[in-house]
């Protein structure tokens, strides 16, 4: 019984030992290591990439030949200030001579009425410069500000804020919307204001 029971677990360990053996011969999948052909693509069904994947259009420059975008807000004691960066994109010289022509929009894209302060002196002080005309070399820009103030000073008129701008660069020129960088939250001021175009330095 003794000998009988040793050669039982005695072939049970040579079979064991077998099939370890036979399992480490087996290929592992390495592909895409170094020395070996990746082959073609496999298609998968991966998830849709992150917005840090994203990217973007190509640059497109309308047939105005330049382009109008915002370059950021800064907010202090319920005083906005959005800055506007007119970019010649096109091949020929630019000129541009006063204040932004500005509307700004309500959620459905329809024109709030607001008055518009060329200037800005009713709003604050330091953007009064008078108009000069400007000639933007392909690749060079201008700049403005856009103005306002976030107050309530009568309860029983409604506030105003607004969701979108849609900017020309003067009167009669095509207009663009851009990102105003978060609502334009005029109170019930009634009033926006901006500063005449200027050239950016390089």
């Amino acid at each position: 019984m003794i000998f009988r029971d040793l050669a039982g677990r005695w072939r049970i360990g040579v079979t064991a030992a077998l099939v370890l053996a036979l399992g480490a011969c087996v290929p592992g999948d390495h592909r895409g290591q170094g020395g070996d052909p990746t082959g073609p693509p496999e298609f998968t069904t991966a998830a849709s990439p992150t917005p840090s994947a994203y990217v973007s259009p190509p640059f497109w420059c309308p047939e105005s030949g330049v382009r109008i975008r915002t370059r950021g807000s800064d907010a202090a004691m319920g005083l906005r200030a959005l800055g506007l960066e007119l970019v010649n994109c096109g091949d020929r010289p630019y000129r541009v001579n006063g204040y932004p022509v500005l509307w700004v929009l309500n959620e459905e894209r329809e024109p709030i009425i607001l008055r518009v302060v060329n200037g800005a002196g009713d709003i604050t002080s330091g953007f009064d410069q008078p108009p000069q005309e400007v000639t933007l070399e392909k690749g060079e820009r201008a700049v403005a500000t856009v103005l306002w103030r976030n107050l309530v000073t009568d309860s029983t008129v409604r506030a105003t804020a607004g969701a979108y701008l849609r900017v020309a660069p003067s009167t009669g020129q095509p207009s663009e919307d851009v990102d105003p960088d978060g609502p334009i939250d005029v109170g019930n001021t009634g009033r926006i204001g901006v500063s005449a175009w200027k050239k950016a330095p390089l």
